[in-house]
């Protein structure tokens, strides 16, 4: 009977272990869950492009793996702005834990949609001048980013540029009509003074307007042509790459792609880098970062793209000097 009962004793007492092990097994499994967090995307141009693949490739580095512990909704206007709100809502309605936005319209669509999930925004600019956020340093709201702009980027495009073609002192200068333009178009001439240059400023404001600011470029018989960095211009770049090429006139360009595609030459923003630093932003609000009290950072890297199959068309022969700056030469 003795024996019966420690034999018992010892059963119960092994099945308790066994319990209590698979308790904690458990609660170790629950603990070990990730949380799957929520991104939405919300994007004024196209889908696909090197940037968004360049944000998804950092999150992964960061430890964040789509399906694992990211789910990322995406909307893509293709620069179509009056999809923005609607697009804005259906992203918020999903309640993300935190939302990124490129560019200047998706920004705009963004935040007037929420007040409340934190927003980042990849590429923008003129925060401050258009009332996004209270300052760069200290946002103060549920919005901060990156900037596509820094104030010495025009001076170092007409630097390089009056190097390249020593001869111009003309040049139009080609850009998006907006609110914010005569800002860009005030630092621009500021920093063609200091270079001895001439400005013949020439304004597109849609697609339609390409072929009579050609026609008025060719008209002021300027030598080269200076483009500045806008969605709406680049989102056409072959229009101005073919038009240059047909008027024989050097080109100067904001985005790496433009030169790529048969422009003179491009300094700009490295649009990759800013879409990598985007992805350490979600990660420190994932960690519990307050968005109204992380700066926006101004941009450190920069692409110099020389064409020199371009260079050679137009009979201008570049620089060493020139050539031993770009990041990327086009042979």
């Amino acid at each position: 009977m003795i024996n019966a009962i420690k034999k018992l004793t010892i059963c119960m007492a092994a099945a308790g272990f066994v319990a209590l092990q698979t308790m904690s097994s458990t609660g170790m499994t629950a603990q070990q869950a990730e949380k799957m967090y929520r991104i939405g995307y919300l994007r004024s141009g196209n889908p696909g492009t090197f940037s968004t693949k360049a944000f998804v490739r950092e999150l992964r580095k960061l430890g964040y793996e789509e399906g694992r512990n990211i789910t990322i909704d995406s909307r893509f206007a293709k620069r179509r702005k009056k999809l923005l709100p609607g697009m804005a809502a259906e992203l918020v309605r999903q309640n993300p834990d935190v939302m990124v936005v490129c560019c200047g319209p998706a920004i705009s669509a963004a935040q007037k949609a929420t007040s409340t999930i934190p927003i980042v925004v990849a590429i923008g600019a003129n925060y401050v001048e258009k009332g996004l956020v209270k300052s760069l340093r200290r946002p103060g709201g549920n919005l901060t980013g990156l900037s596509s702009i820094s104030h010495n980027v025009v001076g170092k495009q007409l630097q390089l540029f009056k190097e390249t073609v020593p001869g111009m002192s003309r040049v139009a200068v080609l850009y998006q009509k907006s609110r914010y333009a005569h800002l860009k178009l005030k630092e621009t001439q500021e920093a063609a003074k200091t270079l001895g240059l001439e400005l013949v400023p020439v304004d597109v404001g849609s697609p339609d307007d390409f072929p009579g600011a050609f026609r008025q470029i060719e008209g002021a018989r300027v030598d080269a042509l200076f483009v500045q960095r806008s969605g709406l211009i680049h989102g056409h770049k072959h229009l101005t790459t073919k038009f240059a090429r047909k008027a024989g006139l050097p080109t100067m360009y904001g985005h790496r792609q433009e030169a790529e595609a048969g422009g003179l030459m491009a300094y700009g923003t490295d649009v990759t880098a800013l879409f990598r630093r985007t992805a350490h932003y979600v990660d420190k609000i994932f960690k519990g970062a307050n968005p109204a009290e992380m700066p926006i950072e101004l941009p450190t890297k920069f692409d110099f793209v020389v064409n020199l199959k371009t260079a050679k068309a137009l009979g201008i022969t570049i620089p060493s000097s020139i050539l031993l700056q770009a990041t990327k030469v086009i042979e």
